[in-house]
């Protein structure tokens, strides 16, 4: 046999078992993250609360509980998580949030959300209305946003190069200093 041809029968086999591998893990890891969410989902509550900031931030700069940063993975601890400061009652917490919920949770107003411990699981209601949700835009409308853009750049550009400038005018009297 060529050996090219055992080359890629090999490396072939190798892809072929990783995803195999690959694929049972990710069916693994998703019943685990279902029961997780069912767990959640039992210890929940719904509060009512004041955003007071909302941004992603790091989990080490956050301000969370030690607890907290003890059982986050060292490698997740630099990663930038949704945090909403926001006030319960009296008390000034820290908390981080699910990304859908981070994005329609209004700033400075009162929101009712549902909770587990620190972490808002979701937003209901708040005074005013929620924020719309943030839709993506296609690759094709990014494109067009920026083409648009550019031309009205180069059209700005072209304007501006027809005038003279002070430093490069000549003076009014025709002589040359």
């Amino acid at each position: 046999m060529n050996t090219g041809l055992l080359v890629t029968l090999i490396i072939c086999g190798v892809l072929i078992i990783a995803i195999i591998v690959l694929y049972f893990i990710g069916r693994k890891m998703q019943k685990k993250q279902e029961e997780n969410e069912e767990q959640m989902k039992q210890g929940a509550q719904t509060v009512s609360l004041l955003v007071l900031k909302k941004e992603r931030t790091k989990m080490k700069d956050a301000g969370f509980p030690a607890i907290v940063l003890d059982s986050v993975p060292k490698y997740l601890r630099r990663s930038k998580v949704p945090v909403v400061k926001a006030k319960i009652g009296p008390q000034t917490v820290t908390m981080m949030c699910d990304e859908k919920a981070f994005g329609i949770i209004p700033e400075k107003r009162e929101v009712k959300c549902v909770i587990n411990g620190i972490y808002i699981m979701e937003a209901k209601s708040a005074r005013g209305g929620l924020l719309p949700p943030p839709t993506k835009k296609s690759f094709s409308q990014k494109l067009k946003d920026k083409m648009a853009s550019l031309k009205a750049k180069t059209a700005d550009d072209s304007d501006k190069g027809g005038k003279k400038s002070k430093k490069n005018a000549a003076p009014a009297d025709g002589k040359k200093k």
